[in-house]
């Protein structure tokens, strides 16, 4: 029990050197403000109503992935009744998010997540042309 005031001592400087970004950043005041939304000019509705899509775009691109891959559909029918071709380059990129970097990107690396792995390929089209033409060799 002679070691307790070194375990004490030892426990404050932990919790104070792993603390402290965050106290540093109170103090200075800096705080990472959240990227400001761009939204398509030329599109006025998305596939789901935007609180949805904000909420949910991951899973809907998973869901179009295994539809498109796995399934071999086609077409995605919205809760509203229009149609669109299940393709992220497509659809999403080319109609209506016509600037990955500035739209996905921007959020993505603000909130430190990564988009779906397809994306890594499928979203510059010479990469894409070249997985197609390894598949089929």
């Amino acid at each position: 029990m002679r070691d307790k005031g070194l375990i004490t001592t030892g426990l404050v400087i932990f919790l104070g050197l792993v603390t402290f970004p965050f106290w540093y950043a109170k103090a200075s005041g800096e705080t990472a403000a959240a990227p400001r939304r761009v939204l398509p000019t030329n599109a006025k509705e998305c596939v789901l109503p935007v609180e949805q899509m904000r909420a949910q775009h991951p899973k809907l691109l998973m869901d179009w992935r295994q539809l498109r891959v796995r399934d071999d559909v086609q077409n995605y029918t919205a809760p509203d009744g229009r149609t669109y071709s299940i393709s992220l380059t497509g659809t999403c990129l080319k109609q209506c998010h016509t600037n990955k970097a500035e739209f996905c990107d921007r959020c993505h690396n603000y909130e430190a997540v990564q988009g779906p792995y397809c994306m890594d390929c499928h979203v510059d089209p010479r990469l894409a042309a070249r997985v197609v033409a390894w598949r089929t060799e």
